[in-house]
């Protein structure tokens, strides 16, 4: 790998998911000159509006799931930008959160209900093209129990152990099997993250927007995953906030996501965590570096 450039592949299941999730940490490696490839398993066409200021772009609808997939990739595209990074679809289309008791059926043909193999394919060939170094994508429970969540955690995981492996997923003229290094999973947010925010918020006399939401899962003793790597990114910021406010048609500018004052970020909580999942080389945690043990071998 002598003098080769460094390779992030980031795979979320929805557009505006790369902007909420380690979205900081993406600016900072791409501004380093590292090549950073954000994935996007489907469309995000089922996605309700949740910014009550929201005006489809001119010339645009967003009542039919064709109308709203354009829409999410002119945002995609405005929050890549941001961010510096570059941007793939995969093509899927969105599940929908289903809601209910009992839950409604899935729709058909959407993302989590197709066979795992066809659904991986696609990124499994990305990932022999693309060569990345570092993956990152959800924990096995999707972040949150979204099942577009918890499949985009199937397909990268499978993606990271088939694409090595020159017998499975052979496709004519294909690219050549590549084994990534190390693969991550996204630690948004971690009960130690909330609960330092939630008590700088109420000390500077601030109402905190997490006080529910830590004891909401208090109650439920939802386990925490342990955090290997803190990245330092309070540069990148503001790249972040541009990524969101692009996403115009799920994020709303004075809502969850700017609840905190950055300076009260910035000085309680600088990083983005991830949880080492698995790596073929040998590493030290915690990690400061996405990159640790990568570096030395290239």
């Amino acid at each position: 790998m002598s003098g080769e450039p460094l390779r992030l592949m980031a795979v979320h299941a929805h557009p505006d998911d790369e902007s909420s999730k380690g979205a900081a940490t993406t600016a900072r490696y791409a501004a380093e000159g590292v090549e950073v490839l954000v994935v996007t398993c489907t469309g995000g066409e089922r996605g309700d509006v949740l910014n009550s200021s929201f005006v489809p772009p001119s010339g645009h609808g967003f009542d039919t799931l064709e109308a709203k997939r354009a829409v999410r990739r002119l945002e995609m595209a405005a929050a890549a930008e941001a961010l510096g990074v570059r941007q793939h679809w995969l093509g899927f289309v969105d599940s929908g959160l289903p809601e209910g008791d009992p839950l409604p059926p899935l729709p058909e043909g959407c993302f989590a209900l197709l066979p795992l193999e066809e659904a991986s394919a696609p990124l499994v060939e990305l990932v022999r093209e693309f060569r990345p170094h570092v993956m990152t994508t959800y924990d096995p429970s999707g972040g949150y129990p979204h099942p577009d969540h918890v499949r985009c955690h199937e397909v990268a995981f499978e993606a990271y152990h088939a694409a090595g492996d020159g017998d499975r997923y052979v496709v004519d003229g294909g690219a050549a099997p590549w084994e990534p290094l190390k693969l991550y999973y996204n630690h948004g947010f971690s009960m130690d993250r909330l609960r330092a925010v939630h008590e700088a918020m109420e000390g500077a006399g601030l109402e905190s927007p997490f006080g529910d939401w830590i004891e909401s899962r208090t109650a439920r003793e939802i386990p925490e995953r342990i955090a290997t790597t803190r990245i330092e990114v309070a540069e990148f910021f503001a790249q972040r906030d541009a990524a969101l406010v692009a996403h115009a048609s799920q994020i709303d500018p004075d809502g969850f996501f700017f609840a905190v004052p950055r300076d009260i970020e910035v000085d309680v909580w600088p990083t983005e965590e991830f949880e080492l999942a698995e790596s073929r080389i040998e590493v030290t945690t915690p990690e400061d570096d996405l990159f640790a043990g990568v570096r030395k071998e290239s």
